[in-house]
């Protein structure tokens, strides 16, 4: 993959980045570290300094990512749905996200947390009020198992159920992608919001682990 600018600014457009998730692959895709062709499900590493991501091959993925002081994260794969996440309405609007859809992960460098929306010219970043935020985050469990820099709580308000999970930072620039490269008009058009219902099936699809309040899980 290519570059992925700082989250720094106050819009991130990455549009190479995102033709990667939404282009279909007419070619053998090639590890960006040794040049090793990859199979069509691999890994990707993000470099936390320049917030790149790039796709590697199972080899490269252990050897850069497998000792102390690494130039390199891996992206882990677990996709979480968590039925039973806590939020209200005021709440939500505390946060001061202006659209429904949006994804939260820790910035290890900064050392805090990174609200981010999508929006038809990329990821754009929203201040975030901490207070608010750690009060969601004191009634999920679930948010204290987000890996820093390479996982995130993605939030669908749009939807009739607001549905929250806990996916890795490349499925969040999967969503980023399909609305900078199918947003039509002012309200987006019939298409995009197809590809964006069918995301966020495919990640209830793919949810192999079902986060829950540990007093639910004692019940």
């Amino acid at each position: 993959m290519s570059d992925l600018p700082s989250f720094n600014s106050e819009r991130v457009a990455i549009p190479s980045v995102l033709r990667q998730f939404t282009r279909r692959r007419s070619t053998t895709e090639k590890c960006e570290l040794c040049s090793a062709e990859l199979a069509p499900l691999h890994a990707h590493l993000l470099e936390p300094v320049r917030r790149q991501i790039l796709c590697a091959c199972e080899a490269c993925s252990l050897l850069f990512c497998g000792q102390m002081g690494a130039s390199y994260l891996r992206i882990p794969r677990r996709i979480s749905l968590l039925p039973e996440f806590q939020m209200t309405d005021a709440e939500w609007e505390a946060l001061m996200i202006p659209i429904n859809l949006a994804f939260f992960y820790r910035d290890s460098a900064s050392g805090r947390m990174v609200a981010m929306y999508p929006s038809p010219a990329g990821a754009t970043e929203s201040l975030l009020s901490l207070d608010s935020w750690e009060e969601i985050r004191s009634q999920n469990h679930a948010l204290q198992t987000l890996e820093p820099d390479v996982e995130a709580l993605l939030v669908d308000r749009v939807s009739a159920e607001p549905s929250y999970f806990i996916v890795p930072i490349d499925e969040c620039f999967r969503l980023v992608g399909i609305i900078r490269m199918h947003w039509k008009g002012l309200s987006g058009g019939t298409e995009v919001w197809r590809h964006i219902q069918e995301l966020f099936s495919g990640l209830r699809s793919r949810s192999s682990h079902i986060e829950r309040h540990p007093e639910a899980a004692r019940a």
